[in-house]
């Protein structure tokens, strides 16, 4: 683990500074209590926490992968999977009832999805449209285009 440090300052004592820095071995860190607290001082304990973690080995990777990346692989997973998986973290849990996520877990398993279906998914949500049954939707889908054809016909 390597610290640097610079001082930044207009005082004229503090303008001949050099840089500082520190070398430690990870297992010499986790010992080192002192650089714990400046590290937290300056960076905040997120970050000394993900450090700590990956001096003691416990890097995780998937949490790091990028949302796009999360939800094209959450994507294929069976339904049961993506109800586990919500309850790991905070960040999980937003992915997996997000309307990305299921807008991809809809377009996998549908044929076709229409304009009109579209519409009604991104008005109830994609999570509601796919636990939504067919003639529930269906149903729906009538009552959206009567209320469109009401409209139309005040507007005319």
């Amino acid at each position: 683990v390597i610290f640097r440090w610079w001082k930044i300052s207009l005082r004229n004592e503090f303008r001949e500074s050099r840089p500082g820095e520190i070398k430690e071995s990870q297992e010499d860190f986790l010992d080192d209590s002192s650089l714990h607290i400046q590290i937290a001082v300056v960076f905040g304990a997120k970050v000394l926490e993900h450090v700590l973690n990956l001096c003691r080995g416990n890097y995780d990777f998937l949490e790091r992968l990028p949302v796009p990346l999360l939800l094209y692989i959450i994507s294929f997973l069976e339904l049961e999977d993506i109800a586990r998986l919500s309850q790991v973290s905070r960040r999980f849990e937003m992915i997996s009832n997000s309307n990305a996520l299921w807008e991809n877990i809809v377009a996998n398993l549908r044929d076709t999805i229409t304009p009109e279906m579209k519409e009604l998914a991104q008005e109830m949500g994609w999570k509601q449209f796919f636990f939504t049954n067919r003639l529930q939707l269906q149903l729906q889908l009538r009552r959206r285009r009567q209320r469109q054809d009401a409209q139309n016909k005040t507007l005319t």
